[in-house]
């Protein structure tokens, strides 16, 4: 019997406190009295992660143990356990079971029995209203503090601030870091001043040597803004200033996804909560001052409109993977990766070496490499094809199914020949029960591949119905080519076109596809990557699919070589692939 165990912890506090531990001791002692072993690398657990997500690597670990058939039975405590929520434990379960993994819950054992099945959703569905009513309550509470003054909105204090270490949410203990406080002072009074900017700023602060929040010797001007429109620092903390949002636009078109965070969206002043008094850095009129330095620099802040680009905020360096700005030099434009500039120079520690890219010639050949692609449709739909795995001819689909079926029927056959056996007294039970387990699971295995070859068939429907949306797509476009406006042109690019990598004279081209009407009205970069990993993934990454083109040689003939795609359908949307 191949066993393996699953826990987890809701918070660190529980994980801290050995609630794990105290599972795996359970789960182990069950284990001895039936004399089952436990081999340490069938041990999964989740120390400090929610039950309301299915983002957990132990989980994912677990999950992918058992799709390699490698486990017989898992031992859970409790199904609140597995999942909080009702749908995330129904989907696991029928997961696990699928695979030939027995699940057993040791506080609440269950069998195939309909009544232990109801009592098994009764009881995640009071798990998921548990944890909403707790998380309500705990909203509930905590704002209630918020606005009787006896905890801060933060656990992490701004910059010149320090917590007292033993009640670190208390605002009576908060104190200032005077070295600190003295580097925020200068920072509002230099800034205050006539003609001083952000990145002059931040040149202040390097010449004089003083060191970043994060110890670098550069100051970010996203940090210095920070800094600028805080209002603690006028000895006020507030609480609800800023509310979190799912996030719309994607990091970067050409940097691996990280850590997927919220979309910061500012609320008005007279919405904030003031929460308590702190020692006040500068005054109230300082702060004012900076808060009207900051809008008037906005407002005349530099914009590029003295020329035309084509692919303005499209093109980025292959050598740095940082964006390229539009420049221009007298008659000649230019994009230049701003790896080049000082500020930059001084984060990152180096220049970048990459070449002045000649902007003509290179919205020129994108153009060209754009209007060829929409003139061929048939490149769209065979990338298409390739990258969901529509190799698949009718005939071979055909071929699988049948053998698929005579493989059941074969199954059943054995089956029931071995039942015949066993009731004629031909064999003993043990020796029924041990090859009745083995043919049962040679047929949920093959009631697992008629499965993927169901889902494989219903994805080559849907690919048929993406080609002919790409192609009536592409039909109504042809007929505007020919007398397009630079507004026009610069539309379609911003819609067929997920970015432009320059490398030296290697030219790639990130297109995107509009696949339904919809998609067809936003922009590809306006969407998320990490939503693909999310469960509204659907809902704001339909209707689009991505591949690329590599164009070899900025002023030699245009070569194109579309790349073989090999992967899952929504992992194309991820920019930090590599096919």
């Amino acid at each position: 019997m191949r066993i393996a165990v699953y826990l987890r912890a809701s918070t660190l506090r529980q994980a801290q406190a050995q609630s794990c531990e105290q599972q795996l001791d359970r789960l182990q002692s069950h284990l001895h009295t039936q004399g089952w072993l436990l081999p340490p690398e069938n041990i999964f657990r989740d120390d400090g992660y929610s039950g309301a997500s299915l983002k957990r690597p132990g989980l994912d670990r677990l999950r992918d143990f058992v799709a390699t058939a490698a486990v017989d039975r898992i031992l859970i405590t409790a199904p609140d356990r597995l999942a909080r929520n009702y749908v995330h434990q129904v989907l696991l379960l029928e997961e696990l079971q699928r695979a030939g993994s027995q699940v057993d819950f040791l506080d609440h054992p269950m069998s195939q029995d309909p009544h232990d099945q109801l009592l098994l959703q009764i009881r995640g569905a009071v798990a998921e209203y548990e944890r909403t009513l707790i998380a309500e309550r705990m909203r509930r509470g905590r704002l209630a503090k918020l606005r009787a003054g006896l905890i801060l909105p933060w656990t992490r204090p701004p910059y010149g601030y320090r917590l007292d270490p033993q009640r670190p949410r208390d605002p009576a203990l908060v104190r200032l870091e005077e070295t600190e406080a003295a580097v925020v002072a200068e920072v509002f009074a230099w800034y205050s001043q006539q003609g001083r900017s952000l990145f002059g700023l931040a040149r202040h602060l390097k010449d004089q040597g003083l060191p970043s929040p994060s110890g670098k010797p550069y100051w970010s001007t996203a940090t210095l803004r920070g800094i600028l429109t805080n209002p603690t620092y006028t000895g006020q903390v507030y609480a609800g200033r800023m509310l979190y949002r799912e996030p719309r636009v994607r990091r970067s078109a050409t940097h691996p996804i990280g850590r997927p965070h919220g979309t910061v969206h500012w609320q008005p002043p007279e919405q904030w909560i003031a929460v308590a008094r702190v020692p006040a850095v500068i005054t109230q009129e300082q702060f004012e001052l900076a808060q009207a330095k900051l809008r008037q620099n906005h407002s005349f802040a530099r914009r590029n409109t003295k020329a035309e680009y084509l692919l303005r905020a499209l093109v980025s360096c292959g050598h740095c993977q940082l964006a390229c700005q539009a420049r221009r030099n007298g008659t000649n434009k230019y994009y230049l990766c701003t790896g080049k500039d000082k500020e930059a120079r001084q984060r990152r520690g180096r220049t970048c070496q990459a070449r002045f890219i000649p902007a003509q010639q290179l919205d020129d050949l994108v153009w060209q490499d754009l209007c060829a692609l929409v003139a061929d449709p048939g490149q769209m739909t065979r990338a298409l094809a390739r990258a969901q795995g529509g190799h698949w001819l009718p005939q071979e689909l055909q071929s699988r199914r049948e053998n698929l079926r005579k493989a059941g029927v074969s199954v059943e056959h054995q089956l029931e020949r071995l039942t015949e056996a066993y009731l004629s007294g031909v064999i003993p039970l043990s020796e029924y029960q041990r090859r009745r387990g083995e043919l049962e699971q040679r047929r949920q295995l093959i009631e697992h591949q008629s499965e993927q070859l169901k889902a494989q068939a219903d994805q080559r429907v849907k690919l048929s119905g993406l080609s002919d949306s790409v192609e009536s797509f592409c039909r109504r476009v042809q007929a505007g080519l020919a007398d397009t406006s630079f507004t026009q042109k610069r539309q379609l690019v911003e819609l067929l076109i997920d970015r432009v990598i320059v490398t030296d004279d290697q030219v790639e081209i990130r297109y995107v596809i509009p696949t339904s009407p919809k998609s067809e009205q936003v922009r590809f970069c306006q969407l998320r990557s990490d939503y693909f990993d999310h469960p509204a993934a659907t809902q704001h990454g339909e209707g689009w699919h991505r591949f690329r083109l590599d164009i070899n040689g900025v002023a030699s003939p245009l070569r194109r070589a579309l790349h073989d795609l090999h992967l899952p359908f929504q992992l194309l949307l991820d920019p930090g692939f590599e096919p």
